[in-house]
């Protein structure tokens, strides 16, 4: 076998894999796209475009009189900006703390960092209910987006840390020499430098109360309250008889946000690589 033909079979194979893990990514949400007009309410179908492709359930979800979809998905959108914001702040000073500075229980705050972020959500369901009654906390957005940004503290620090860990000290030390203090140097020089793994982080922080059901069924009560993942679950399971089909309307409508939001951190990620690279 000469040198050309392992290298065409090399890039074949390649090829193959890839196109395999792209159906096995896209089939699902063209099937849930494709549902979302089928006419009737079922999911069984063997098309995953209907012959006959209906609006009524998108039409169905922005009935004020049927549905409370757009009041669910301001709930949502509201507690999900919260939540990217106030976790991209505490975490930026976390993690910057833990990687320019060296203090007394800096090793085992980042152990239980690491120790908390394998501790699943539904593991603490009873500790966060209790912690929610006793501050009266039940049925608020501001107790959905507390918990969420706790939940998020763990995990994006350890990854900011180690992306903050890859910019050279020589950069604080130079500005410190020009008289920068400690806060301009992390505004000024350190942040702009973290860009993609800020973008990282905020995306994160978008998209899990998004995807969250459990914590949100627990802590929300009234159906003015209700987030995009209990309010579906409600109408679905109780309005319409189990009529999947405007659930995957729902869904549908769900992605649209963070499509959106990808496209806008898409630049950047290319822009504060870019930046990094030449500063750095």
């Amino acid at each position: 076998m000469t040198k050309k033909q392992s290298k065409l079979i090399r890039l074949t194979i390649s090829y193959l894999i890839i196109l395999i893990m792209a159906a096995i990514v896209l089939y699902p949400l063209l099937w849930v796209l494709g549902s979302s007009f089928n006419p009737g309410n079922s999911l069984n179908s063997s098309k995953i475009f209907p012959d006959n492709p209906t609006l009524k359930h998108y039409q169905l979800l922005f009935d004020l009189e049927s549905s409370n979809y757009l009041l669910w998905y301001w709930n949502s959108m509201k507690i999900s900006l919260m939540t990217m914001i106030f976790s991209v702040i505490l975490v930026s000073f976390t993690a910057y703390s833990f990687s320019r500075y060296r203090f007394v229980g800096r090793k085992n705050g980042l152990m239980t960092f690491l120790i908390l972020q394998m501790i699943p959500n539904f593991a603490a369901l009873i500790a966060i209910f209790v912690l929610a009654t006793r501050l009266q906390l039940i049925d608020t957005h501001l107790g959905l987006i507390l918990f969420y940004v706790g939940g998020q503290i763990p995990m994006s620090t350890w990854l900011m840390k180690g992306y903050l860990d890859t910019i050279p000290k020589d950069l604080d030390e130079s500005a410190r020499m020009d008289g920068a203090g400690h806060f301009r140097i992390f505004i000024q020089i350190i942040m702009p430098l973290a860009k993609p793994i800020i973008s990282v982080v905020a995306l994160f922080a978008f998209i899990a109360p998004l995807g969250d059901f459990i914590i949100a069924r627990i802590l929300l009560r009234s159906n003015e309250q209700y987030t995009l993942a209990v309010g579906l679950y409600d109408l679905v399971a109780k309005q319409f008889g189990n009529s999947f089909t405007t659930f995957a309307a729902g869904a549908v409508l769900v992605s649209v946000p963070i499509a959106l939001l990808f496209l806008v951190f898409q630049k950047y990620f290319v822009s504060g690589l870019t930046a990094g690279g030449t500063k750095g």
